[in-house]
């Protein structure tokens, strides 16, 4: 994949993903990002660990850190950022995604 990927993952991503790395000991770990059918809105991220590159997987290297998607997800998130934000009502992996013409009041699911 060429160094300027479609879909951006931020320095407060970045750095919460290796904390969570270090937390499971395990230095092969990557984050896999997907969409998959569900929620209000039709779509809902989710994000897991893995150790295991699928060879379809687009693969996205940043920071010493690999993340994954697989080739249905890539399609809805051409563009997307994914960031980690904290506030006063807690911590979480945001994905801000151009894609997405509606999403539902919680934001864990949308629709294109």
């Amino acid at each position: 994949m060429s160094e300027e990927t479609p879909i951006v993952f931020t320095e407060a991503c970045c750095a919460k993903v290796a904390d969570l790395i270090a937390e499971e000991n395990n230095p092969d770990l990557m984050l896999r990002v997907f969409v998959n059918g569900g929620g209000c809105s039709g779509f809902q991220y989710g994000f897991t660990f893995d150790e295991i590159k699928n060879d379809d997987d687009f693969e996205i290297e940043k920071n010493g850190l690999t993340f994954l998607v697989d080739p249905m997800s890539y399609q809805y998130l051409i563009g997307a950022e994914i960031d980690y934000t904290e506030s006063l009502h807690g911590s979480q992996f945001v994905i801000r995604n151009p894609n997405a013409t509606t999403t539902c009041g919680c934001g864990s699911s949308f629709s294109v």
